[in-house]
């Protein structure tokens, strides 16, 4: 790909989330690096690229609208590495990630959603194999910080000839806001499942990404949204609401890399909201309060109500809530010679937002720069299969925290 005009397009740069992680690039990517930003108008493009550091104040712009399928073939063409946060990826997703893969571009996005990115393997992990592409999903706080920490994990036990992993639980505490796309993401989603009730069972599988299915285990997994509970640790916790997506990606993970966690490892997520009675109360208030949005935007009368008043498409916090925001994930893990491992994922910055332009960004920055020391792996990946410690390291560099002791 020596021949490509850039060496990451930021594709979706006139949004939210794109925008952010231009700023992110302006000042983590090194200045010799070929950058563009792309979009469906240059007049927003052009705006954005204003606001950035005087160091991008000259990247070129790309125009390409992804309902014109030659616009979408020469954007991918055009570069290494394209990193996109157009969503929903359901809706406007399937047509970049296929371009790349048969490009032999490498691609890193921001979805959440089960059902894209169970298209798009179905549709890309061929080609990609053919081109040399590495298509990676799930490159924000869905579902890096999940997706490594059990990497790490499984490589600790495996130093340690502690055998594979058998029981895992991630437990997510955090602190931010939401944004307009993330929301029209989950109301793709239910659109999708209400026109097709079969969608249903996708949904429900837990091995739903993984590479063969018939390949996997009978190995019962831990329900995706379990009712509150206290922990050993006198810890209570909720549903997580990312949950359903991520351990998808984990057990892909797994799968992609001949199960070396472990065959029967089971893998589960869950919310902590704190101790005592305020961490009871918060508890129930966060599941009734999930369960309660998940009816009302399954039900068009009520998500209409629901859509007065929800952040639009293309917001997002403000600044000051951006800032403020954290995120932690403590990941308790047993192995089959009865050893115990904890690792923790930190950082700061709202985790959708500010922590996520991070994750995003050093994924497209290890795609673009460091491809002789990535696993040597193309297709449909998961980010520990592409980029495994390779991206541990270039975010801890960042200032995230990524570690593994015993428990």
């Amino acid at each position: 790909m020596t021949d490509r005009e850039y060496d990451v397009v930021v594709y979706g740069a006139s949004g939210f989330v794109g925008e952010l992680l231009a700023g992110y690039l302006a000042g983590a990517a090194p200045a010799d690096l070929r950058i563009a930003l792309g979009g469906r108008s240059r007049e927003r493009l052009e705006a954005v690229r204003s606001r950035l550091p005087a160091v991008a104040r000259d990247w070129p712009l790309v125009v390409a609208d992804t309902s014109e399928p030659s616009a979408v073939e020469a954007l991918a063409a055009s570069t290494r590495v394209l990193a996109t946060t157009v969503g929903p990826y359901a809706r406007y997703g399937l047509p970049v990630v296929e371009a790349c893969a048969r490009a032999g571009t490498h691609y890193a996005d921001l979805t959440g959603e089960v059902l894209f990115a169970r298209d798009a393997i179905a549709r890309t992990d061929a080609p990609a194999r053919e081109s040399g592409a590495r298509i990676v999903h799930a490159c924000g706080y869905d579902s890096i910080p999940s997706d490594l920490s059990v990497l790490l994990l499984a490589e600790q036990a495996r130093a340690d000839d502690a055998g594979g992993l058998t029981d895992v639980r991630l437990v997510a505490t955090v602190r931010g806001g939401f944004s307009g796309g993330t929301i029209d993401s989950m109301r793709a989603q239910l659109e999708a499942v209400a026109t097709d009730r079969s969608l249903r069972r996708v949904l429900g599988d837990p091995y739903a990404l993984s590479p063969d299915r018939s390949a996997e285990p009978d190995t019962r997994q831990p329900p995706d949204a379990a009712p509150p509970a206290r922990d050993a640790q006198g810890r209570w916790t909720a549903p997580f609401v990312m949950a359903s997506f991520n351990t998808r990606v984990v057990r892909r993970s797994n799968a992609l890399q001949d199960w070396a966690y472990g065959r029967g490892m089971r893998y589960g997520e869950v919310m902590g909201t704190g101790r005592g009675v305020t961490g009871a109360a918060t508890s129930i208030a966060v599941t009734a309060g999930l369960a309660g949005a998940l009816g009302a935007m399954s039900f068009g009368p009520t998500r209409a109500l629901l859509d007065r008043v929800l952040p639009a498409p293309g917001t997002g916090p403000d600044e000051e809530t951006r800032r403020r925001g954290w995120f932690r994930m403590e990941v308790d893990a047993t192995t089959e010679s009865g050893r115990r491992y904890r690792a923790t994922a930190a950082g700061k910055g709202d985790p959708g937002y500010a922590a996520t332009a991070v994750m995003l960004g050093e994924s497209a920055l290890a795609l673009a720069l460091d491809g002789d020391r990535l696993p040597a792996r193309a297709g449909s990946l998961t980010p520990a299969s592409a980029m495994g410690t390779v991206l541990v390291d270039r975010l801890r560099a960042a200032g995230h925290t990524y570690e593994v002791q015993p428990a």
